[in-house]
């Protein structure tokens, strides 16, 4: 009998995380729904998708920033399903301030969760990924890592610069077996993203970019299935642009 697949997202109760649950559903998945906060919108999403396409799914809440959190929830999916496929890494935060007013306590949280987090977690289930000898792991970065500067939010885009790194130190690690890549997203039109922005800044952002919109969260979806998947078996230690061309 063919074992089913089984795919542990974090931050996945809104936005792309919700996106990139719904995308794994639709090809038969099992669900690990990781969430801090979002927990009446995960455990809503949870059964819409097992209702929908019959696949099995559990929600673990987990501040990823705290490694007895997401011990214990690697542990509740070991528990439940034996074994975990693929690791989406998408939990993060932003605290977008100017930058006289930047804190170092807001400066250090925000590392904590979206570096720090996407170690731990990487750890705990890059660990047993390699001991079964197979495994994804998909970082979700952003431009803002890479040539997007933004100095509003410069200890996010120095967070996201980290996980960059991070991910070619993984797939040095984790080699020949667990494949470790990451997404850099452009802007995406989540409702968390696009909420405090006013119109004139959205158009002068769209402006830059090629396509002349904004992403979609099912755009970037698409590309961590794809990633997850054996048509991108021979793609490690890479980093995807999913920008819509953006200058």
């Amino acid at each position: 009998m063919k074992k089913q697949k089984v795919v542990l997202i974090t931050g996945a109760g809104i936005g792309i995380g919700a996106a990139i649950a719904l995308e794994f559903a639709k090809k038969g998945y099992f669900l690990v729904l990781n969430y801090n906060t979002s927990e009446k919108e995960a455990n809503q999403l949870k059964d819409e998708l097992i209702n929908q396409y019959g696949i099995q799914a559990i929600t673990c809440k987990a501040d990823i920033s705290v490694e007895s959190e997401v011990q214990a929830m690697v542990e509740k999916a070991i528990q439940t399903f034996g074994h975990i496929d693929v690791l989406v890494n998408n939990a993060g935060i932003s605290i977008d301030t100017l930058y006289e007013e930047k804190t170092v306590e807001n400066f250090r949280k925000t590392l904590d969760v979206n570096l720090i987090g996407t170690f731990l977690v990487s750890k705990y289930v890059g660990d047993i990924m390699y001991d079964a000898k197979q495994g994804a792991i998909i970082n979700i970065a952003s431009t803002n890592g890479i040539d997007q500067y933004f100095p509003m939010c410069l200890d996010y885009d120095a967070s996201k610069a980290g996980m960059i790194s991070l991910t070619h130190n993984l797939a040095l690690q984790y080699a020949p077996y667990i494949r470790v890549n990451a997404i850099a997203p452009g802007w995406v039109a989540t409702e968390n993203e696009i909420k405090e922005l006013d119109q004139d800044y959205i158009t002068s952002e769209q402006d830059k970019i090629f396509l002349k919109r904004f992403g979609r969260p099912e755009e970037i979806a698409k590309v961590v299935t794809f990633l997850a998947s054996e048509d991108a078996s021979f793609i490690n230690n890479a980093v995807i642009r999913v920008d819509g061309g953006q200058r």
